[in-house]
């Protein structure tokens, strides 16, 4: 098996230790399908091209360039020369500024996963004091690394016998959840549905395990591509779903007793009706 490439070597710095490592993608679009822009009338390819607004003519990749607009129709011309000249962290250098607990990382934040591995034999040892403080402690560092020619906050965290870095998502790309949640009404329920609700979720716990998580919707295209390849009719699509449960205590009764379990004898007094 070939090992995945590095998208990036240079040196993991906690305080004055140094070690040398490299980032390997950890995951991975190639099983996914994809689809190509057809000419609906010859079933040919097309291709994008970058037009001029005014002229319709295309503008071929050496007289491209990035532009802000400053004002309606005004734009300032950005070189990539004044993009490079913005990094305000070594392009080599992973510097861990602080460390964080890892059960406090609000996981909205992580975005996408890398693997962080030692980058030759001599960088082992380093490495691994690294690693094994941060697992005694439960830690993970937090740092910034230039990738694609971009700055991207990230968190580091012990991960087996390796390291996991993760990018993170910007403060102010996250909608707050108080602008969500603030508008939604109080539930009430009686506290019996609650234990029953409980008894459902105990039967059902299990181990995180991402080996028996399956893509339906890719699946659902595989049979639908099968399908039309052979010349049969298209797979018949989900059924729509149900209104909102009107009698939660009834449907919830019925969940418990298709699992085998009882429905527990509350011990909250029912009001008799007048």
């Amino acid at each position: 098996m070939v090992a995945p490439r590095a998208v990036w070597k240079g040196f993991l710095k906690v305080g004055s230790v140094t070690c040398g490592v490299k980032i390997v993608g950890a995951t991975s679009e190639a099983s996914k399908i994809h689809f190509k822009i057809l000419n609906r009338k010859d079933g040919l390819p097309v291709k994008s091209v970058y037009a001029d607004e005014k002229t319709g003519e295309p503008v071929e990749t050496e007289d491209q360039v990035k532009g802000f607009e400053v004002e309606k129709d005004e734009f300032l011309q950005i070189e990539p020369d004044d993009i490079k000249a913005l990094k305000l962290t070594s392009d080599h250098t992973l510097e861990v500024g602080e460390f964080v607990a890892i059960s406090e990382i609000d996981t909205r934040y992580l975005e996408k996963p890398y693997y962080l591995i030692p980058a030759d034999d001599a960088a082992v040892e380093a490495y691994g004091v690294i690693r094994d403080a941060m697992k005694n402690k439960g830690v993970a560092a937090r740092s910034c690394i230039v990738l694609y020619q971009r700055g991207r906050e990230v968190v580091i965290e012990p991960y087996g016998k390796g390291m996991v870095m993760t990018e993170l998502r910007n403060h102010n790309e996250m909608a707050s959840e108080d602008s969500v949640f603030d508008s939604m009404t109080k539930a009430k329920y009686d506290p019996e549905l609650l234990e029953i609700a409980g008894m459902l979720i105990d039967k059902k716990v299990t181990t995180f395990d991402p080996s028996k998580f399956e893509d339906t919707y890719e699946d659902a295209l595989i049979a639908m591509i099968d399908a039309k390849r052979r010349g049969k009719a298209p797979p018949k699509a989900a059924p729509k779903p149900q209104e909102n449960v009107i009698n939660l205590a009834e449907v919830l009764k019925k969940s418990l007793a298709q699992e085998g379990l009882a429905t527990p004898k509350t011990s909250t007094p029912k009001r008799k009706s007048a």
